[in-house]
């Protein structure tokens, strides 16, 4: 392994976000009249940025989500991320152990950084996250499952892609490490392994990603 630097996608990975966003998701694109289901929302938007739900209503349906579609949705998010949100179980204690073996770190997001931002204030995470290590799909000119956002952080981080691991629970984020030429670890606790499908490892409990990060722990 070897690895010199360890990125981590956002929601579902530091904070513990999927299940709160894909549930105001599906009700707000319900409420538009494009019923959507939790577990649709789940398949289709888990871990994408906002345009794909833009895209895929519209090729659904040839129709247009509203032009306040984001603001409206985000003010959702954000108050109940400021009511409910936590970091993920366990994922301090890893960073914890990455900061005190000096491996650097960082995040890469299908998120806008205002989201990253509020999630990380409402959750703790904050703490464990300079400014220039986070990285958002706003900075790139395509999303994952494009390469172009893991890509951006290795080189923002002077790191060789081939030296990065990415640490993933969505589909979409495992395509995206995969092609950015990166070993990528799924994170099963939403998904099974199966949808993590071309990852290189799957764990389904941070306590497990020490070892597999070759820290030992």
């Amino acid at each position: 392994m070897g690895y010199e630097l360890v990125i981590f996608d956002n929601d579902g990975v530091l904070v513990d976000s999927e299940p709160v966003a894909n549930t105001i998701l599906s009700e707000y694109l319900t409420e538009l009249g494009h019923p959507t289901t939790y577990e649709d929302s789940l398949r289709d938007y888990m871990g994408s940025a906002v345009h794909r739900v833009h895209d895929l209503v519209q090729e659904r349906t040839g129709q247009r989500l509203p032009a306040d579609f984001e603001r409206v949705l985000n003010e959702r998010l954000f108050a109940a991320f400021e009511r409910e949100l936590r970091p993920v179980p366990g994922v301090a204690d890893v960073l914890g152990e990455l900061s005190a073996t000096g491996m650097p770190y960082c995040v890469a997001s299908s998120s806008s950084h205002e989201r990253i931002r509020v999630a990380h204030r409402a959750s703790g995470m904050d703490e464990w996250f300079e400014e220039e290590w986070i990285f958002s799909a706003e900075e790139v000119a395509k999303g994952k499952p494009a390469p172009d956002l893991f890509l951006h952080a290795a080189d923002m981080m002077g790191v060789h892609p081939s030296r990065c691991v990415v640490v993933e629970d969505s589909p979409l984020g495992v395509e995206a490490a995969r092609a950015a030429g990166m070993d990528v670890l799924g994170f099963t606790s939403m998904l099974p392994a199966d949808r993590l499908a071309g990852a290189t490892a799957c764990f389904g409990e941070m306590k497990e990603l020490p070892a597999l990060l070759g820290l030992g722990g």
